[in-house]
């Protein structure tokens, strides 16, 4: 059994894990994937729940849990990670939005802190 940690604030990183999530899943195993989307201050209050909605349409067949969470992302996310001391992480190289490119600063600060496999997702 495997648990991912899908870390999220955006439909992009979202279906960019579910991509890859199907490709690697067998819904008969006992994997669980756990989305954590955090609301970001800097971007629009709709992002973090459209996140999950995203996750719980894609991902229905493997039965996410959600969390939705307020505060600064990486506090939010180690706080997720040691919570549910998932096997993976799963994130996003940016916020996904037009404007972002390169490895973002949450990026950048769980890759630094995080003692697991982190995958980076492409974005389209």
């Amino acid at each position: 059994m495997t648990t991912f940690l899908l870390a999220t604030n955006s439909v992009h990183v979202t279906a960019a894990a579910a991509d890859y999530l199907q490709h690697r899943l067998d819904p008969t195993d006992d994997d669980d994937i756990v989305v954590v989307a955090v609301r970001d201050p800097d971007a629009p209050s709709r992002d973090a729940g459209d996140a999950v909605n995203v996750a719980r349409s894609r991902l229905a067949s493997f039965m996410p849990v959600t969390e939705t969470k307020d505060g600064e992302p990486v506090t939010e996310l180690l706080a997720a990670i040691n919570e549910h001391d998932p096997d993976e992480l799963l994130i996003g190289p940016h916020r996904g939005t037009d404007d972002s490119d390169g490895l973002g600063s949450t990026a950048r600060d769980l890759l630094a802190r995080v003692d697991r496999p982190v995958i980076v997702l492409p974005l389209p």
